[in-house]
């Protein structure tokens, strides 16, 4: 579906959604700090965006879309970094006091402003064909396991080492750049549970026991993330006979998969008669998020997604940018599930975990008494 209108808020978040939502996970600053004056939680994620200005300027003078590309990332680079540096004399300017969703949008409209629109779609697509060689494969193996906790498990860590593929962590992308990512041995070499956060036996005693209706999976990066960690998922779902939507971004931001790339890597991954590996795909969606950012804030989504989420039973949001620095600990009325892994060591600090820490965070529906 394609997203137009205004947008509207997520109609499964509890209400008053005024009282019961915040996007943003970690508070940079509390009511009784000075306006004037940053908070040193702001200063850190400030440093932590100007620290990824040089992996952005660098693939934005590859962007070989874009005429004067290289004169046009360096103009990238001293703007977004002037702007941060104001931000640290008055976190009032540019629309403050900064979070992560604001520090986020301010580099995607200085990106847009000077010329790029997705200086990441080389990559992606590269990805993007590296992964959808290696569904077939993936699926497979998890097809062979007969005992269904030990495969939903599989499923899992299957999310968990897809979502390492992700290039607006500066330290992420450099390690990319040198070697790729292998995902099978990613599956191997997550760091052991319990992770920081860990409801991982509760999903599962409550998948052998229930079956979901219809699931919302708010997906994350294009390539491994989201063709070898939540397709297989999803379809795994679907074979249990739920309905399932994958909410994409409107608009490219950082590696993240849009969703025109979601319907046609689908469309790549289906056999002739439409199905995924053997399973029918009649019930599988696709739906424009109307988001334009590796972050999200749910009163803010398109119509065509409020409409096609109105009775779903399970909300999943898949990575750091919407699971953790986002809705880690958002309401929902239905069942929630937030999984991603830790990326910035200052999430880590926040969650008192580990670098490359994962976080499984479920939720079951509230019950009104």
């Amino acid at each position: 579906m394609e997203s137009s209108g205004e947008l509207v808020p997520f109609p499964l978040l509890m209400t008053p959604i005024e009282s019961n939502y915040r996007a943003c996970t970690i508070p940079y600053r509390f009511p009784s700090d000075n306006p004037k004056k940053p908070t040193p939680t702001e200063i850190s994620w400030i440093d932590l965006f100007r620290n990824s200005i040089p992996s952005f300027r660098k693939r934005a003078e590859s962007d070989d879309t874009v005429p004067d590309g290289p004169v046009r990332a360096e103009k990238f680079a001293q703007r977004y970094g002037d702007i941060l540096e104001d931000l640290k004399k008055d976190p009032e300017s540019h629309g403050g006091p900064p979070d992560c969703i604001l520090l986020c949008r301010l580099r995607e409209q200085v990106l847009r402003e000077v010329g790029f629109r997705d200086i990441f779609k080389k990559v992606k697509d590269e990805e993007n064909a590296k992964a959808i060689s290696l569904f077939k494969d993936v699926v497979c193996l998890n097809d062979a396991i007969e005992d269904e906790a030990k495969r939903v498990e599989n499923l899992v860590r299957g999310i968990f080492a897809g979502n390492i593929f992700d290039l607006g962590s500066a330290k992420l992308a450099e390690l990319f750049s040198e070697d790729g990512m292998s995902f099978l041995a990613s599956c191997q070499n997550l760091v052991p549970r319990p992770w920081v956060i860990d409801d991982l036996d509760i999903f599962i005693t409550k998948w052998s026991k229930k079956t979901w209706k219809k699931a919302v999976i708010f997906v994350d990066n294009s390539g491994a993330d989201v063709i070898l960690g939540i397709l297989p998922f999803a379809r795994e779902l679907l074979r249990h006979g739920a309905q399932v939507v994958l909410a994409a971004n409107d608009l490219p931001s950082i590696n993240d998969v849009t969703y025109p790339e979601l319907v046609e890597i689908i469309s790549k991954l289906k056999d002739e008669h439409g199905k995924l590996i053997g399973v029918d795909t009649s019930n599988l969606l696709v739906a424009n998020s109307g988001n334009d950012l590796p972050v999200i804030d749910l009163t803010t989504v398109s119509q065509e997604l409020a409409y096609l989420a109105s009775d779903a039973d399970l909300v999943i949001l898949e990575g750091m940018g919407r699971g953790i620095e986002t809705n880690l600990y958002a309401r929902f009325n239905c069942d929630s599930l937030k999984i991603g892994m830790v990326k910035h060591p200052e999430v880590a600090q926040f969650l008192g975990g580990r670098l490359y820490d994962c976080v499984f965070k479920f939720n079951e529906k509230l019950q009104v008494k």
